[in-house]
């Protein structure tokens, strides 16, 4: 389906024809849905954390300013109500061990990885995601999967744009940290 600029929409809905607000909810509720999946983990908390956004954007619709996109309102409505969720439910997260961190060279990663095959490197990439915490494993998706700029994931998540970069670089040096333990780890067991 073509859709129409946000705006479009909104503008229709603001006007009382509450049908217009059902393209809107089609356009983003693949990736309301992904961000709430990527923080509580969780498919049935993620489907009725992305109904409860929906609603609570509909019912604040008047009050959006249009100085950031819609999608970056909307999406920060999302990461606050699903950190609220994993707060209420006080989920523990696995956090990479920063030990390892200074302990690697890129091209030794790279060389590693590019002797894997496409699925191995895909187990290897999968695994060490599951062992970011919500908040990284959220960045990176946002950022590497979902092609976001650093300004659009500073709106969603509120924190600064050079902050964003400076987490994406810490969370990059640790990702190739687990990445060259996962590889050294496997290398072992295939030798044993």
């Amino acid at each position: 389906m073509n859709f129409q600029s946000d705006n479009f929409y909104i503008d229709k809905v603001l006007n009382n024809d509450a049908n217009a607000y059902a393209s809107l909810v089609d356009k983003h509720k693949n990736m309301v849905y992904t961000i709430a999946l990527k923080i509580v983990r969780n498919r049935e908390d993620a489907e009725e954390i992305a109904q409860d956004v929906f609603v609570k954007a509909y019912q604040s619709l008047a009050t959006f300013k249009r100085e950031s996109k819609f999608s970056t309102w909307l999406y920060r409505i999302v990461y606050n109500t699903a950190i609220s969720k994993t707060r209420k439910k006080q989920f523990e997260t696995t956090d990479l061990n920063y030990d390892i961190v200074e302990n690697y060279s890129e091209d030794d990663i790279n060389e590693d990885l590019n002797r894997l095959d496409n699925n191995e490197q895909k187990k290897v990439i999968n695994t060490v995601l599951k062992k970011l915490n919500t908040e990284d494993h959220l960045l990176v998706t946002l950022y590497y999967f979902k092609e976001y700029s650093t300004e659009e994931i500073s709106g969603i998540v509120n924190i600064s744009q050079s902050n964003v970069k400076v987490k994406l670089h810490r969370i990059r040096k640790k990702l190739y940290g687990e990445i060259q333990k996962f590889i050294k780890i496997q290398n072992k067991e295939i030798y044993l």
